[in-house]
């Protein structure tokens, strides 16, 4: 189903956003849609678990807004899931122009006492889910001709404090990032992190952020992260491309 106002920004452009099923990537889906992306609704979650949301779910309310989704199964840290996912996107939906690497899971304990299996299941999901999802979408954008990917993540990676595997994939996923956009600049294609300025509180967060209390002025509003993502969507090479980008200085409030 389509539904988009002419002129929309991102109108006959397709993109795949993983982790999308809650949180920031669900409402970055959405606002894709709603900017006149068809959406690939990509995650593990096809009925509710111990958190809310689902693949479903999500595609269901971008279609009953006039979006286009597609809800695809996808586990990011299997090659195969993330290439029958691109797939199936590129069967149904035409192509593939845009990618949002934002599956991801939290542990912000220390180092000391963080399980090994903890410490790899952020890297399986942070940083090889990114790579992963990566590799299958670039020759995708290739073939369009150029597009944009962008990798969610936090503004934890730039303090001094935090020596944990959350902050730690992260700041791989940056460096990934800022080295492919050298890569990738003469196939068109723009490269860019995106994080918060602030907390999003996210099903994700409230459930592995250890109950630490956020005061109300430091938490930012998803729909900031999908503003902003709207705006990294619509680049190529020409445009932005290389950086890492804090939600409220991309887009200031107000």
């Amino acid at each position: 189903m389509t539904g988009h106002p002419a002129g929309a920004a991102l109108s006959g452009k397709v993109a795949f956003v993983a982790g999308a099923s809650r949180g920031i990537g669900a409402a970055i889906a959405t606002g894709l849609a709603a900017a006149g992306a068809a959406v690939a609704v990509a995650a593990r979650s096809e009925t509710e678990g111990r958190l809310p949301g689902t693949i479903n779910s999500v595609a269901d309310r971008i279609i009953a807004a006039g979006g286009t989704a597609l809800p695809v199964v996808c586990d990011v840290t299997s090659e195969e899931s993330v290439e029958k996912a691109v797939a199936a996107t590129v069967s149904t939906l035409g192509g593939i122009d845009i990618l949002v690497a934002n599956a991801g899971v939290l542990w912000l304990g220390p180092i000391e006492t963080t399980p090994l299996k903890r410490w790899q299941l952020c890297m399986d999901v942070n940083l090889t889910g990114v790579f992963l999802a990566t590799k299958a979408v670039i020759p995708q954008l290739k073939a369009r001709g150029g597009g944009s990917l962008i990798a969610i993540t936090t503004t934890g990676v730039d303090m001094i404090r935090g020596a944990n595997a959350y902050w730690v994939s992260k700041a791989a996923v940056e460096r990934l990032y800022l080295g492919l956009a050298a890569e990738l600049k003469d196939d068109n294609i723009a490269v860019n992190c995106l994080s918060p300025t602030r907390v999003v509180l996210t099903e994700g967060w409230q459930a592995g952020g250890g109950g630490q209390k956020i005061p109300p002025s430091m938490v930012e509003p998803p729909e900031t992260m999908a503003r902003a993502a709207v705006l990294l969507a619509s680049q190529d090479a020409s445009g932005i491309t290389g950086t890492v980008q804090r939600s409220e200085v991309l887009i200031p409030r107000g």
